[in-house]
């Protein structure tokens, strides 16, 4: 059945690419990235449309901007998955490649989340993905068994 997930039209939103594109102006309040999150719903929703499995990695630190994501994709019944990829604080410094976390903790970022913005986590997600206890390997199996168990979602 996971081997099935993975022949389906597959395109991976990665935040930082898509940031460059659809929202160049967006910096990080919670205005901005309120309407970067949607515009990035309603390309997955055009996408998810047309047959394509969408995978959006986004940092969404807000659950009604998630519940509002989730209402415009599903407004045209495609399902929706919420993955919660759990990672502390401490461990997102340690894996920090960019140096974002450093400049936060200097007052160079502001509306960092986690350092100076909140981050609400998902009460419900479709599924958890513990990075700190799991493998990219492990965290990967379980989203294509998450999707092959849903294959009738469309």
């Amino acid at each position: 059945m996971v081997r099935d997930a993975c022949r389906a039209r597959v395109e991976v939103l990665d935040g930082d690419e898509v940031r460059k594109w659809l929202s160049p102006e967006a910096g990080f309040s919670r205005e901005d990235r309120e309407r970067h999150l949607h515009r990035v719903a309603h390309v997955s929703r055009l996408l998810a449309k047309n047959g394509v499995i969408v995978l959006a990695s986004f940092v969404s630190p807000y659950r009604r901007v998630r519940e509002e994501v989730s209402r415009i994709v599903e407004n045209d019944g495609i399902r929706f998955f919420e993955v919660y990829v759990r990672c502390g604080l401490q461990t997102c410094m340690k894996r920090d490649r960019k140096g974002l976390y450093k400049a936060a903790l200097e007052g160079r970022i502001k509306d960092m989340t986690g350092v100076s913005d909140a981050y609400e986590e998902p009460l419900n997600p479709d599924l958890t993905v513990d990075t700190e206890k799991e493998s990219p390997d492990e965290c990967v199996r379980h989203m294509l068994e998450m999707l092959a168990g849903g294959a009738d979602w469309n």
